[in-house]
């Protein structure tokens, strides 16, 4: 077999778990890198070169690789009961809420493959470590499965990369498998160099995954971050994009650019194939 179609097998532990899973009426991708993509339909699962990569008809199932999100500061009950009754109608991959909301969104989910994820130190990253863990720890508690960190930016910025390593060590311990760990790395603030190396800390500290943006700052997911990230840590971490993917043709170029996961507030629309207005 061809080595990338090897490498492209070993994804991430996401993928290969989707795997096992029934197929659906729709092809879903599973996965891109370097030229190749997985797909699975009712025929089996099946590797093709992303020139090859479009259905005859219809758009992808992009559903299984959408984190649902609401994380406005002004987010309502009503309104996460809203989004969990839609991740379960969509299948989406979990459901992304602020703190306070983890008990109710983790109650609604319960019994459902649908994960309940939260994030800390949102949305500036500048929280100290133990702060962050003591906020990781509390959600896990009530009911989290996942758990998107933001990056501390200052000491990225201040050159401290012992002090960026230490943070993402000390939440890794916080933040125990199987519960899954996501660095938002917020990179419109970021050089390439400095992405770069955020991704490699973060792949030596046995994070799931590295993520792009908040969406709260002055830019999101680019097609070029996801590659960058994706080439940082190979076949090792998911990569997920996030921040300012309202269509599914944006969704889509994501994850044939390397993501495994993608933070959507615009989710129903994407999953329909069209465009939505999330702001997330």
């Amino acid at each position: 077999m061809d080595p990338m179609k090897d490498l492209l097998l070993d994804l991430t532990a996401e993928v290969r778990a989707r795997l096992q899973a029934p197929p659906g009426t729709r092809p879903q991708l599973l996965g891109c890198d370097e030229g190749w993509c997985l797909l699975r339909d009712d025929q089996g699962v099946h590797h093709r070169p992303l020139s090859e990569c479009r259905p005859p008809a219809g758009p992808w199932d992009l559903a299984p690789l959408i984190d649902h999100t609401l994380l406005k500061a002004e987010a309502t009950a009503t309104q996460v009961e809203a989004l969990c009754a839609e991740a379960r109608q969509y299948g989406f991959a979990s459901v992304c809420v602020n703190p306070v909301w983890v008990p109710l969104a983790a109650g609604l989910l319960k019994g459902s493959p649908v994960r309940t994820c939260t994030v800390v130190g949102f949305p500036l990253g500048a929280a100290s470590a133990r702060a962050k863990a003591f906020e990781a720890e509390t959600a896990l508690r009530e009911g989290a499965q996942e758990v998107d960190m933001v990056l501390a930016l200052g000491p990225v910025k201040s050159g401290q990369w012992d002090r960026v390593a230490e943070d993402l060590r000390e939440l890794r311990i916080a933040v125990p498998a199987p519960a899954t760990l996501k660095v938002i790395l917020e990179t419109c603030l970021l050089t390439d160099e400095e992405k770069a190396r955020a991704c490699g800390l973060a792949l030596e500290a046995g994070l799931d995954f590295v993520k792009t943006s908040t969406g709260f700052s002055t830019g999101g997911a680019t097609e070029a971050d996801v590659a960058l990230m994706r080439r940082a840590v190979g076949t090792a971490m998911g990569v997920k994009a996030s921040g300012g993917i309202r269509t599914y043709e944006a969704a889509l170029a994501m994850v044939l650019a390397g993501a495994t996961r993608l933070g959507l507030s615009a989710s129903v629309a994407v999953a329909r194939g069209g465009a939505g207005s999330g702001a997330y």
